[in-house]
């Protein structure tokens, strides 16, 4: 049976589905991937031997270096692609059950930071944990798109600015 994957940014406006098994799952930890995500490191998902399709919109690009480009959604910024020669990674995030797509590698290690083999250690909480120091959590109310298709996304309901 073939697999299949969807995903998209975090408000909705970007869809995608995967059609086959994603290969090379990996976290990318050089500096240009940490600035790309804003984060310690990159997860990706390699879609070579796979089908990408892109089911609602489409990224825009930042061409990063001489053959990398970058999708991110346009509209709230989710980082999406990594696109050279080879291929297209996806940001596994942005999958609906990143949990499907874990890491198999690690690239770019010269550049990880000191701490990241850490973070397991650290002591952990669940959001609900912080509603006394944060009592809005109680009433919080998500803009985020589901973890699931959905037939149309209304994005001009969305808060404005």
């Amino acid at each position: 049976m073939t697999e299949i994957h969807t995903g998209g940014c975090q408000c909705g406006a970007i869809r995608f589905r995967v059609t086959g098994t994603p290969t090379d799952s990996s976290i990318c930890h050089c500096r240009m991937c940490q600035k790309a995500f804003g984060a310690y490191y990159a997860p990706l998902v390699n879609t070579r031997g796979a089908e990408l399709v892109w089911t609602r919109g489409a990224p825009r690009h930042f061409q990063s270096s001489n053959h990398v480009r970058r999708g991110f959604c346009e509209n709230c910024g989710t980082p999406l692609t990594y696109e050279a020669a080879d291929g297209v990674a996806i940001a596994a995030g942005a999958f609906d059950d990143p949990g499907r797509v874990p890491p198999r590698i690690q690239f770019g290690v010269e550049g990880k930071l000191p701490f990241v083999d850490r973070l397991h250690a650290l002591p952990a909480r669940d959001t609900m944990d912080d509603i006394a120091a944060a009592p809005f959590l109680a009433d919080i109310i998500s803009y985020q798109h589901p973890d699931h298709e959905t037939d149309n996304w209304d994005t001009d309901s969305w808060p404005k600015e």
